[in-house]
C-alpha cells in the first residue's frame, strides 16, 4: 500500500489545503507514512511571504528527497507558484503545482474519484480551519501574495456550512474561518446585486452560530474596517458560539509608513473600528500584525507603531522584520532600514507585547471565560489542563473532572505574565 508523507509551512489556509489534498490521497488507498518510514510520495506545500519562507521550503525539499530517496516528490504553495522552475530545479521533485485549483486534477491523477468538498478533520490539531475565500486584490506594497494568489474567489456558503457540522460531528469543538483576504468574503458573489442581496462574512458567521452543536467559531486575520457593524452585531447575538477575539492587520501605526504600504486606511480609522467593538464586546481581544523596519521608518513612525499598540491593547502581537520581496515596490524603496536597527526595534515590540497581554490578563480575573482543553495533566503543574480561551489566551485549570477536548466553562483567578490560572465552573 502506497505511503504518503505532508509537509506544510505557512498560514491556516495552506495548513487547509494540505489537509483536503491528504484526505483525497487517503480515500484513494493511500496511507501516512510513519515518521520512520519511507514514504511513495511526499507532498510539500509552501511559503514564500518572507526570504525566510523560501528558505525554508527549499531546505524541507532537500531534507524530504534525502529521508524519502524513492518517493514522488510534489510542491505546491506560494514559493512554488512564483518560482517554478527554481522550484522544479530540486533535487528529487516530480511535480510542481502553481495553482491550487489543479489539485482536484491532481487527485483524479492518484485515482480519486470522488473529490471531497472540504475536508473532515486537520490531523493532530484540536481547532479546525476552514477556508472560506482565496485570493487578495490589494496589492499593499511590502507583499508578495496578491502576485501568487490574485484570483478573488469565495466558496459557496452551503458547501462551508455543510463542512462546518461535518468538523463538528466528528469532534472539533472550535473552527476558525480563515481565507487569504477574510473581510473580503462574498464580494465575487454580490457583483452587478443590490446591497439588499449580498452575501457578506456577517452572513456566513450567522449561519454557522445557528447550527447545532457544543462548539465556537473564531475569525482569522481581517482589516479592522472590514470588521462591520452587521458582523458585529452577529458577535453580539451569538456571545456563546463567536469567540469575543479578533485579530485586525495593523502592520503600522504610521499614517506616512501606512501611505508607504499603499494600505487602504489611517491610523485612526482602525483605533476607531477596535473603540466601536470594545463598546459592543465585553472585554474583547485583540491581536495583530505588526512590521517594523518598513523602508523609510523613522523612529518617530516605530513609536507611532507603539502608541497603536498600546491604544489598542493587543494581548498578541505577530512582530515581523520587514522582508524585501523581489518584484515588489517596497523592495526597491529608498532608505531601506539595517538589520540591526530591524532587531532593536523587534525586540522592544516583544517587550510590549509582554507587558500588554499582562495588563489584558489582569482584566479577565473574576471573569468567566470558555476554554478549550487541549493538555490534560502535561501543563505547568503536575495535575494542570491547560487550554485556550474564548479571548485567545492561555489558561491553566486543575485536571480533575476534565478531559482533552473538552470545552469548560472557567474562573479567572490569577494572572500570570504568560497565562491565566482559573477554576472549572459546573
Amino acid at each position: 500500500m502506497a505511503k504518503i508523507k505532508t509537509v506544510t509551512l505557512g498560514c491556516k489556509v495552506n495548513q487547509y489545503e494540505t489537509q483536503f489534498l491528504r484526505e483525497g490521497l487517503l480515500s484513494a488507498g493511500f496511507t501516512d507514512a510513519e515518521d520512520s518510514q519511507p514514504a511513495d510520495l511526499c507532498v510539500i506545500n509552501t511559503c514564500t511571504i518572507t526570504n525566510e519562507g523560501d528558505s525554508k521550503s527549499r531546505q524541507i525539499i532537500r531534507r524530504m528527497n534525502r529521508d524519502n530517496p524513492d518517493a514522488r516528490i510534489i510542491v505546491m504553495g506560494c514559493y512554488a507558484t512564483r518560482e517554478p522552475e527554481a522550484v522544479a530545479a530540486l533535487p528529487g521533485v516530480s511535480e510542481v503545482i502553481t495553482d491550487k485549483r489543479e489539485m482536484p486534477d491532481l487527485l483524479g491523477r492518484f485515482g480519486v474519484v470522488d473529490i471531497p468538498d472540504g475536508i473532515s478533520g486537520l490531523d493532530g490539531r484540536h481547532r479546525a480551519y476552514v477556508k472560506v475565500q482565496d485570493g487578495c486584490l490589494l496589492k499593499c506594497s511590502y507583499c508578495i501574495i496578491p502576485t501568487v494568489r490574485p484570483k478573488m474567489e469565495s466558496r459557496p456558503l452551503q458547501s462551508i456550512i455543510d463542512e462546518v457540522k461535518r468538523l463538528v460531528d466528528n469532534g472539533f469543538r472550535e473552527v476558525i474561518l480563515t481565507g487569504i483576504h477574510l473581510g473580503h468574503y462574498g464580494v465575487d458573489f454580490n457583483k452587478g446585486k443590490p446591497k439588499a442581496e449580498w452575501t457578506r462574512l456577517s452572513h456566513l458567521v450567522h449561519q454557522i452560530c445557528e447550527l447545532p452543536g457544543d462548539f465556537r467559531v473564531r475569525m482569522s486575520s481581517i482589516e479592522a474596517t472590514e470588521v462591520t457593524r452587521e458582523l458585529i452585531q452577529v458577535m453580539q447575538q451569538y456571545p456563546e458560539k463567536v469567540c469575543p477575539h479578533l485579530h485586525v492587520c495593523v502592520q503600522s501605526g504610521s499614517d506616512r509608513i501606512l501611505r508607504a504600504m499603499k494600505r487602504r486606511w489611517t491610523r485612526k480609522h482602525i483605533i476607531d473600528r477596535c473603540e466601536v467593538v470594545k463598546e459592543a464586546l465585553h472585554l474583547p481581544a485583540f491581536s495583530t500584525d505588526l512590521i517594523v523596519g518598513f523602508p523609510g521608518e523613522t523612529e518617530a513612525d516605530f513609536e507611532d507603531s507603539l502608541d497603536i499598540c498600546r491604544q489598542i491593547g493587543f494581548s498578541k502581537i505577530h512582530m515581523f522584520p520587514f522582508s524585501p520581496r523581489r518584484t515588489t515596490p517596497a523592495a526597491e524603496m529608498d532608505n531601506q532600514i539595517p538589520g540591526n536597527i530591524k532587531s532593536e526595534r523587534g525586540a522592544i515590540v516583544k517587550q510590549l507585547e509582554t507587558e500588554l497581554r499582562a495588563d489584558y490578563y489582569k482584566k479577565l480575573v473574576g471573569q468567566k471565560l470558555q476554554v478549550l482543553v487541549e493538555k490534560v495533566s502535561e501543563g505547568f503543574d503536575r495535575n494542570a489542563a491547560v487550554g485556550t480561551s474564548c479571548r485567545y489566551g492561555q489558561v491553566e485549570i486543575d485536571a480533575e473532572g476534565v478531559a482533552d477536548n473538552d470545552l469548560v466553562d472557567v474562573e479567572i483567578s490569577e494572572a500570570r505574565a504568560d497565562r491565566m490560572v482559573g477554576k472549572r465552573l459546573v
